[in-house]
């Protein structure tokens, strides 16, 4: 078994059903900071600006009694719009970038925005960007990255996404190769790039240099194979049990921590199983399991 010394495992509170800053559906956050503890991880993101306390000091507090760490910040953007959406996106962006700096954290997620409504699945726009969309969304993405490096220290990792422009593997390498690796890293979700076709070895292989972070989840073939042919909106398709506990679904994770050790980088690796909504006794079991799945790994 490789050790591997290189690679911090953490889970977020995706991991517990939450997708919105407040939901009903959504366990109350206390609860995620007692379980996330109490099931063997010690580092954790953000998840959506809000439902954590956005005091640093307070969340300080909560995250230090229980022995945790804050390892990034997420974002949505919808850079692709153009420089109309700058400000506000910026006014965003800095929100969370604050508090990210604030809790001792590196990085900072960056998710384009969908081009279904998450909650409803209705279409919103093209699924297609257009040349000129493209190059929004390039130049767009590495004025994001500069400007947060530049004033909060953070390295912002940009997570292809199901239902977003940045899905698969034409669009994931089309965008690595038009922005400056300087500025802007890849968050490589192993789910998400599944769910759209994608080969997380192969990508580590290829870009490898590229690869700033890592969130690690499993997709079920069998649900995917009729989620890609129904090409039901991921919401629904999350609701369906498409993303799985490991090892039981796709890619296999332990090649792909290996992959990554061999980078030779220091990296997080952050469990992240969708499964908004679902039922509050869910999680817990399901992140213990997890945790001793990637110990016997090597992480």
């Amino acid at each position: 078994m490789t050790t591997l010394s290189r690679i911090r495992i953490g889970s977020a509170p995706d991991s517990w059903g939450v997708w919105f800053p407040e939901d009903p559906r959504q366990v109350p956050w206390e609860r995620f900071l007692d379980e996330v503890s109490g099931s063997g991880y010690d580092w954790i993101e953000l998840g959506p600006y809000g439902y954590l306390p956005t005091d640093p000091a307070v969340l300080r507090g909560e995250t230090g009694r229980r022995g945790l760490s804050v390892s990034a910040g997420t974002v949505f953007t919808g850079l692709h719009r153009g420089p109309a959406v700058w400000d506000a996106t910026w006014e965003h962006v800095a929100s969370v970038a604050r508090l990210t700096q604030a809790m001792g954290a590196r990085h900072l997620v960056v998710i384009p925005s969908f081009w279904r409504d998450d909650k409803t699945g209705r279409i919103v726009e093209d699924r297609t960007l257009t040349a000129e969309q493209w190059r929004h969304l390039a130049a767009g993405t590495e004025r994001l990255g500069r400007e947060v490096r530049d004033r909060f220290g953070l390295r912002v990792v940009v997570h292809p996404h199901a239902d977003t422009h940045i899905d698969t593997e034409e669009n994931v390498t089309r965008f690595l190769d038009a922005t400056d690796p300087e500025l802007v890293s890849l968050c490589l979700d192993t789910g998400h790039y599944a769910y759209c076709g994608g080969d997380s070895l192969k990508l580590i292989e290829t870009y490898g240099e590229r690869l700033g972070y890592l969130h690690l989840k499993q997709v079920d073939p069998d649900i995917l194979a009729g989620v890609r042919a129904q090409g039901t909106p991921f919401g629904e398709a999350v609701a369906r049990g498409v993303m799985v506990e490991p090892p039981t679904g796709v890619p296999e994770l332990a090649p792909v921590l290996t992959a990554a050790q061999r980078l030779d980088v220091d990296l997080f690796a952050i469990v992240e199983q969708d499964m908004y909504p679902c039922e509050p006794d869910r999680p817990r079991p399901i992140a213990e399991r997890t945790r001793a799945f990637l110990r016997s790994c090597g992480a």
